[in-house]
């Protein structure tokens, strides 16, 4: 059996964001019964020189609807980064996952071996599409995703290993 570009990309990557979804809303329910300033938990980092939680939902969005674009050769429209509630960081989701629902597998299919060029800071990478996909895009979507629950779960939001992973499929 072989498996496609599309079929790693876009049921993982949507799946990672919409779970992300469920773990700001909970972190939401959380500041308001415990009658905590959601902004307190939205700037909230796991060390000092770490980024806070807004940073991390920013970058998984980010980097999740970038990729996709790069593997289907566009350019992804640009996004503002002026969220500063959870509900405006569940929105930001909610559209970057609508935003990769609507490629299509003839869009990502065949990129396996297309050269992808992209600048992080002053460092150039340059790489395949599979391993764009598989060694940069699908890991810093995890840690950043990863993250954000190890913020809110270090804040007492009751969270566990099912709401990282999601409901059985």
């Amino acid at each position: 059996m072989t498996i496609s570009m599309y079929q790693v990309a876009i049921p993982s990557l949507v799946r990672s964001l919409n779970n992300l979804v469920a773990i700001l809303e909970k972190g939401a329910a959380h500041a308001e019964a415990k009658k905590i300033d959601p902004s307190v938990l939205i700037a909230s980092r796991l060390y000092p020189d770490m980024l806070p939680l807004i940073r991390q939902v920013h970058i998984a969005s980010d980097i999740a609807r970038r990729g996709v674009a790069r593997l289907a050769g566009v350019e992804a429209p640009a996004v503002e980064d002026n969220e500063n509630t959870f509900a405006e960081l569940c929105d930001r989701l909610r559209a970057a996952v609508a935003y990769m629902e609507s490629f299509t597998s003839e869009q990502i299919d065949g990129s396996e071996e297309k050269v992808i060029t992209l600048t992080v800071g002053k460092e150039t990478l340059t790489f395949t599409g599979q391993a764009y996909l598989l060694f940069f895009i699908l890991p810093n979507v995890y840690f950043h995703v990863t993250t954000t629950y190890d913020i809110l779960r270090h804040c007492g939001v009751e969270l566990g290993k099912r709401d990282f992973l999601g409901a059985p499929q």
